[in-house]
C-alpha cells in the first residue's frame, strides 16, 4: 500500500508491505531508482523474501520525486540538503508511529540512512549496500556535474542512462558488442525512462554537496552489515567506511563479479550474511518457532557473523573482511 506523507520538504511516497504490527525495516534506494528498480531482486528472491517479510513490515521510502508516476518538482523549490532528506525520514517514522527500526539502503540511500542513524537512536541496525560516507572525489564531483547538466538540458538521455548503469552494475551484466545486456539491466533501462529528469537532478545535486561522515562513524550506536560489489565504483568508499566503524559491531561482505546494486545483481549473495546478522536480534527464518512480532532487542552480536571461516565457507564466491 502506498502512503503519501506530508513533510516539511513536501510530500514523500512510502510503500508499505506487510503487517504493521511487526518490527519495521526501512529502505532507501540509490539515485534515480525506487523500491522496484533497487530492491525487487532481493525481495523476489524466495529465501530472502521469506526471511524479511516474515519478520518485518517493509517501509520503502522514495527520494523526493522518485516514486512511480511522480510529477516534476517545481524548479523554484529549494534543493534539499542531505540533512533535510535525513530529517524527512524522522517525519515519516513519526507519521507511522514507529519506534525501533532496521534500515537498508543502497549507495546514496545508504548515505542518507547512515546520516539518519547518527541523528536518531531508533535505528538498531544498518544493512548498507555499496555505501558512501565521504564527500565526492574530484572525479565523482565532475561526473555528477556533467550528469546534472545533461539532465537539465536533455533530460534522461541515452548518455545519462549509460552513466547511471555503469554506476549500478558490473560490466558482466551490462553486456558488450558481442554479449547482450542482462534482463535486470534492460529492466532498469526501461524504468529510468520513467524518471523525471529534474527530480533526479535535485537528488544528484544534494549528494554532490554531501559532508564527510567519517568522524562520526565510530560513535554510531547501532550494528552495521556492509555489502559491496567487487566492481563497484564505490568499492574504496565501503572499505573506508568499514575502517571507521567499530569493528566489534560491523562486518563487510565483498561480492565478487558484482557492481554497486548487489540487491539486484546478486541478491542471493546477501541471504546468509543477513540471516546471521538478524540472528543477533532474535530474528530467524519462518521455519523456526519465533514470534515475528517480537521487539527489536539485540543481544550480543552473533558469533557466526564475526567468524571469517564460517562466512568464507558459506559465501563463496564472496570475500569477507571481519576482525574479531
Amino acid at each position: 500500500m502506498e502512503y503519501l506523507v506530508k513533510t516539511r520538504l513536501g510530500t514523500v511516497s512510502v510503500v508499505v508491505f506487510g503487517d504493521q504490527d511487526k518490527p519495521a525495516l526501512v529502505t532507501y534506494p540509490d539515485l534515480a531508482l525506487n523500491h522496484i528498480s533497487c530492491f525487487q531482486g532481493l525481495f523476489f528472491c524466495p529465501e530472502a523474501s521469506s526471511l524479511l517479510l516474515h519478520n518485518f513490515c517493509i517501509y520503502h521510502i522514495s527520494p523526493p520525486g522518485h516514486e512511480l508516476g511522480a510529477a516534476p518538482i517545481g524548479s523554484d523549490d529549494l534543493i534539499p540538503s542531505v540533512d533535510d532528506l535525513a530529517d524527512q525520514i524522522v517525519e515519516v517514522l513519526n507519521f507511522f508511529g514507529l519506534g525501533a527500526v532496521m534500515c537498508m539502503g543502497v549507495t546514496a540511500g545508504a548515505y542518507i540512512l547512515t546520516r539518519f542513524a547518527m541523528k536518531d537512536r531508533r535505528v538498531l541496525g544498518l544493512i548498507l549496500v555499496s555505501p558512501l560516507c565521504r564527500p565526492p572525489s574530484w572525479t565523482e564531483w565532475l561526473l555528477n556535474k556533467v550528469m546534472s547538466n545533461l539532465l537539465y538540458f536533455y533530460g534522461m538521455c541515452g548518455l545519462v542512462k549509460e552513466l547511471l548503469l555503469k554506476r549500478y552494475f558490473s560490466k558482466e551484466v551490462r553486456g558488450s558488442v558481442v554479449v547482450l545486456e542482462s534482463d535486470i539491466v534492460q529492466a532498469c533501462r526501461r524504468l529510468l525512462d520513467e524518471r523525471q529528469s529534474i527530480n533526479v537532478c535535485r537528488f544528484l545535486e544534494a549528494m554532490n554537496e554531501r559532508p564527510d561522515l567519517s568522524e562520526g562513524l565510530r560513535k554510531l550506536h547501532c550494528r552495521s552489515l556492509i555489502f559491496v560489489g567487487e566492481n563497484s565504483p564505490f568499492h574504496s568508499e565501503a572499505l573506508h567506511m568499514t575502517s571507521k566503524l567499530d569493528r566489534r559491531y560491523s562486518a563487510l561482505v565483498e561480492v565478487q563479479a558484482c557492481g554497486s546494486v548487489v540487491t539486484e545483481e546478486q541478491p542471493h549473495a546477501m541471504l546468509i550474511p543477513i540471516e546471521y546478522f538478524l540472528m543477533g536480534y532474535g530474528f530467524y527464518r519462518p521455519t523456526l518457532s519465533i514470534s515475528p512480532r517480537s521487539p527489536l532487542s539485540p543481544s550480543c552480536i552473533s558469533p557466526e557473523l564475526l567468524s571469517p571461516e564460517s562466512m568464507g565457507l558459506k559465501l563463496k564466491p564472496i570475500k569477507t573482511r571481519i576482525s574479531l
